[in-house]
């Protein structure tokens, strides 16, 4: 007998109809030859500390740093009965051989090896690879097993990836909570990765906004904006004073003007590259509002219970040489709508697709290629609306990938008007190419996000009249607008995520930049449960579709060294993961290091650690949480009684609620319509002064209301009433 372990009963019960095994036990699915079996997802994990050693079940800093030289495992509790059915089975002496038929990738392989050694098994082990769960894919993966030695590396990278998390994450946690009196999570990739949302907060906050103003002609049939031909192309429409672009409009209103130039450069944006789950979650969230870890959820159920997406957790945007004809398999039986933009796909004389680099390539594919549907025909009307609009974008990118270029000619017009020059931007479409399959979806585009407003570089895509050199036009009319400089826009998940997988990119010194190419923060299967993570333990929180560092998440990175919090030393160790995976890298080496750091950390937080206080934690529900939460505002007088103002968890309000004063600014109030959150700082200059200009617009309230004005607009945008109404913001 063969006993097969998958890691979840859906994909054991696939696996079990091609191999014709059909009679059902307790925890597995017997055939004549083979008996598949299966985890649920971790069945087996490393041991708490107190469970290494009885004296870690107090928190002491005494005991740090913990570096035991060996980390055993354990069974985890509510999945002891069916580890017990699989180390029943694997260790049958009617059992000839094992096949890991666990997710093809690090986690994947961790799963088997833990369940494996935890249950002395001793039997030879295959290895099943596969990328997508059709029928036909299981088939040919059984057809092709190979011994599990061959996947060595693989195992050596989990297992050092488990330990390495273990050894900072428990030390660094215990050694920091102790320090500060506070319940702080610190991790190997969670604290980098929070320390790039702590900074763009602090760029956010610390920004200062440039006022100026731009000055715009019509000519009739076009319009030009003016600029100053000495001055640097990034800032060359500004115009710093009101005055001065009033008195422009007045210098060419009505006044005759001349075409100076006219330049067209031919320009081509080449087909984008297919998918690996990274890129796939950032267009999902830019284009679907979905989080990365829907984006995941979702892509796995396209993977495995509806079977039209191959293996999603790929960090390969390649294909091997040898899927070409699983590509026209595939290209055979996509439906309708997509069946009919096949025919925009370039193609040689024979019918046959073009080869080309940007999708082939053998040396760029890992573990597991890039994303494709599977050859298997979708019925649309079926999936749930997630499923199909995720499925629309992968099978989007995929016939896009070898569409033809889109070309376009870029014009740029200077027209001077009384000694001022004006420029006009447009482009003239030559051939639509892959753009054409985005055409029914603008805001689908790639490289594009929804609502965003063209920067001052930004080449206007409007059309132009065919205009020459030496034309004449009269100034129509004149417009002035106040404009203000914007500062960096909070993350998303999309822009996150591009900073994760991309540590390093901003590093000065260029030696050590090159050597962090390929090396990033957490893998493409790890980044979402990540960014939930810093979500769960209070360090970021989300608004609409951004992700905001919290004030404990900002305290946080405040206090640890920088050698915890530097995304360049976690994509370090990542990048040396991948190296063992490939055997080209040391464990013992890697161990040692991540042991030095362990230790570091423990002395950082007795030694080195900077004075803080960080808030207490507040439990939901009890009454001493709801008591500690109220904290009175200093300085701050309720405009409604003249009582004092106090902060709650989520509020602002007047301390004298109990006499009927209704007076309450919720500190969310304006953020679903694309304002700021409240803070302290903020709610007692509005007290004081009654409004407050920011990096992004401008507060104003009244008895009335709370009002927010974006920089750049003349009227408020958005209004919360402060009578008590709750989360009340509108346009």
């Amino acid at each position: 007998m063969i006993v097969i372990v998958a890691e979840k009963p859906s994909v054991g019960r696939d696996i079990a109809h091609v191999l014709g095994c059909s009679q059902s036990g307790e925890g597995c699915i017997t055939g004549d030859k083979y008996t598949v079996t299966w985890a649920l997802g971790h069945l087996v994990t490393l041991c708490e500390p107190d469970e290494i050693d009885e004296k870690y079940k107090k928190w002491r800093m005494d005991d740090l740093p913990m570096l035991p030289d060996a980390l055993p495992t354990k069974i985890i509790a509510k999945t002891r009965k069916q580890f017990t059915v699989v180390k029943k089975l694997i260790n049958d002496k009617e059992t000839e051989r094992v096949i890991c038929a666990t997710d093809a990738g690090r986690e994947g392989e961790l799963i088997f090896y833990y369940i494996y050694t935890q249950a002395k098994c001793q039997k030879p082990v295959d290895r099943l690879w596969i990328s997508s769960m059709t029928d036909e894919a299981i088939r040919e993966g059984f057809e092709q097993l190979k011994p599990d030695t061959e996947y060595e590396g693989l195992r050596k990278s989990a297992v050092c990836r488990s330990e390495a998390d273990w050894l900072v994450g428990m030390n660094a946690s215990r050694a920091f909570t102790l320090r500060y009196n506070a319940l702080l999570s610190i991790g190997r990739v969670q604290t980098p990765t929070l320390n790039i949302l702590v900074k763009r907060r602090k760029e956010i906050e610390d920004f200062k906004p440039v006022e100026y103003y731009t000055l715009t002609a019509d000519f009739g049939d076009y319009t030009g904006l003016w600029f100053d031909e000495n001055a640097e192309d990034k800032t060359a429409q500004r115009i710093a004073a009101k005055e001065r672009a009033e008195e422009l409009a007045a210098k060419v209103k009505g006044k005759p003007a001349r075409v100076r130039s006219v330049t067209s450069e031919e320009k081509r944006e080449l087909p984008p590259q297919l998918y690996d789950l990274t890129s796939l979650q950032r267009d999902a969230n830019r284009m679907l509002g979905f989080t990365a870890e829907k984006t995941l959820k979702i892509a796995q159920s396209l993977y495995e219970k509806w079977k039209l997406l191959t293996y999603p957790r790929t960090d390969s945007r390649y294909l091997p040489m040898d899927m070409l004809p699983k590509l026209y398999q595939t290209l055979k039986v996509i439906p309708e709508p997509y069946r009919s933009l096949e025919a925009g796909m370039t193609r040689k004389e024979d019918g046959k697709l073009y080869v080309s680099k940007r999708i082939f390539d053998n040396s760029k594919v890992s573990d597991h290629h890039a994303l494709l549907p599977t050859p298997k025909t979708a019925d649309l009307s079926k999936l749930p609306q997630d499923e199909r609009s995720l499925y629309d974008l992968v099978v989007r990118r995929m016939l896009a990938a070898f569409y033809p270029a889109y070309e376009y000619d870029a014009v740029r017009v200077i027209t001077d008007c009384e000694g001022e020059a004006f420029r006009s931007t447009g482009r003239a479409v030559k051939q639509e190419g892959w753009k054409a399959l985005y055409q029914q979806q603008p805001e689908e585009q790639p490289k594009k996000t929804r609502g965003k407003k063209k920067t001052e570089e930004e080449e206007d895509t409007a059309p132009l009249p065919a205009l020459q050199e030496g034309e004449e036009r009269t100034v129509k009319k004149t417009t002035v607008q106040q404009c203000a400089t914007k500062p960096p826009a909070p993350h998303t998940d999309a822009s996150l995520l591009a900073a994760m997988e991309h540590a390093g990119r901003e590093i000065e010194d260029e030696e050590l930049r090159e050597s962090m190419k390929g090396a990033g923060l957490g893998t493409p299967a790890t980044r979402a449960a990540i960014i939930e993570r810093l979500l769960q333990v209070g360090y970021a929180v989300r608004r609409g579709r951004t992700i905001n560092a919290t004030d404990k998440g900002v305290r946080l990175i405040d206090v640890v060294p920088d050698e915890i919090a530097s995304p360049e030393m976690t994509g370090r160790w990542e990048k040396a993961l991948d190296e063992i995976a490939k055997n080209q890298g040391d464990t013992d080496r890697f161990m040692q290091g991540i042991r030095r750091m362990s230790a570091f950390l423990v002395e950082f937080a007795r030694e080195g650690a900077p004075k803080t206080d960080f808030p207490e934690e507040q439990r939901r529900g009890s009454k001493s949480a709801s008591r500690s939460e109220i904290k009175p505002l200093a300085d701050a007088v309720c405009p409604l009684c003249g009582k004092s103002v106090q902060e709650t968890a989520k509020a602002f309000g007047c301390s004298g609620w109990k006499e009927g004063c209704k007076f309450t600014l919720w500190k969310d109030g304006l953020t679903r319509g694309g304002g700021p959150a409240l803070n302290a700082k903020i709610v007692q200059l509005l007290l004081k002064n009654g409004t407050v200009k920011g990096s992004t617009g401008t507060l104003a309230m009244n008895s009335e209301q709370l009002t927010f004005t974006a920089n750049g607009q003349n009227t408020p945008g958005i209004s919360m009433n402060i009578r008590y109404e709750k989360k009340t913001a509108g346009k």
